[in-house]
């Protein structure tokens, strides 16, 4: 009897040891909303008791159809599920550790104001800090739900849902816009002349091609003003955009003969309530080519002075530089073009 009860005593150490570190799984509430009301009950019925906030973490008590009870510092309340992430918590520092690998991104922009930063890829690290909405971070290596990033003298882990939420609902904002593609020049008017005596006419309607695919991938409704070689008047260009655009891209590219060495690309908006757009387009434009960075100004150009819907004209690079010309001419660098502007416009239908 006695060896049989200390065997039972053992035994139930080892199933308490075990379950002290083995503990089940919990489950979290992430929080995806700028600001979430916290109520007394599982409805809207229910007092507002308090409210949470995007990219926020919280322990899940219980669920009542869509509404969960969630443990907060001092007291318990319940959210709709409607606005939140339901994550598993994780149990133990061997999933929290894991290595994190290189990754297949650069750069990351923050789609939330104080997106929390952990010390490790778990939301049980501590939180190291708070990055600002629209700061861009390096990317040092990813796990499979997390991304290290760096800005300066903040480094930290981010959790990729956040941006991908942000980034479905960037993406979202282009969904049956109407962008009006305007190739520069054509037909008899072939524009500027590149160093090996190539046209902007053909540059301007590759890029002005490649541009449309891509958005319609999005979900855009793309027109072009000129759907192949031909002469199209000014006038005419402008009246189009006027009737159906929600944005208007006029494509161009610059020349020099006399100064072979200038390159860089430019943004020009005429309508100062264009500035927004110009300056989305060309920040996204440098970022993906590298290129110099000549800014955004004010153009009198007529395709944009008489077009009264968003509109901007961009010169993508000087075709008088030999090296630029012949870069040009890549699929590579069109597709680096293309991106920078699918990108800005995806942020200005964004927050517009």
């Amino acid at each position: 009897m006695r060896t049989l009860k200390i065997f039972g005593i053992c035994t139930s150490l080892l199933l308490v040891l075990t379950a002290m570190t083995n503990p089940v799984k919990a489950e979290e509430a992430v929080i995806n909303t700028e600001i979430l009301n916290v109520r007394s009950g599982p409805g809207q019925t229910y007092d507002e008791i308090t409210e949470v906030h995007v990219n926020e973490t919280y322990p899940i008590l219980q669920r009542q159809d869509n509404w969960v009870e969630i443990q907060l510092d001092s007291m318990t309340g319940w959210i709709t599920t409607e606005y939140i992430t339901v994550q598993k918590e994780k149990t133990s520092n061997n999933e929290a550790d894991q290595a994190s690998k290189q990754s297949s991104i650069d750069e990351i922009t923050i789609p939330y104001e104080n997106t929390h930063l952990r010390s490790g890829p778990s939301t049980e690290y501590e939180i190291v800090g708070f990055a600002k909405k629209g700061t861009s971070f390096d990317v040092l290596g990813e796990t499979e739900d997390w991304y290290e990033v760096k800005h300066e003298d903040l480094k930290g882990f981010l959790k990729k849902q956040f941006v991908k939420d942000a980034a479905d609902t960037v993406s979202r904002g282009i969904e049956n816009k109407t962008i009006v593609i305007d190739a520069g020049h054509g037909g008899r008017d072939v524009g500027a002349i590149g160093a090996s005596g190539t046209y902007e006419k053909d540059y301007a309607y590759k890029t002005s091609l490649e541009l449309k695919q891509e958005l319609t991938v999005l979900g855009a409704n793309v027109l072009l003003t000129r759907p192949k070689d031909e002469f199209i008047s000014l006038g005419s260009r402008s009246s189009y955009a006027n009737i159906a655009a929600d944005a208007f891209i006029s494509i161009h590219y610059n020349s020099t003969p006399a100064l072979p060495n200038v390159t860089g690309i430019g943004t020009y908006y005429y309508h100062g309530q264009n500035k927004d757009l110009a300056s989305y387009v060309q920040k996204e434009l440098i970022k993906e080519t590298g290129a110099d960075d000549r800014g955004i100004a004010y153009g009198d150009f007529y395709v944009i002075r008489q077009t009264f819907k968003p509109a901007i004209l961009v010169e993508l690079g000087f075709i008088s530089n030999q090296e630029m010309e012949q870069l040009l001419q890549t699929n590579a660098y069109q597709k680096k073009l293309v991106q920078g502007m699918v990108n800005g416009l995806l942020k200005y239908f964004g927050n517009n």
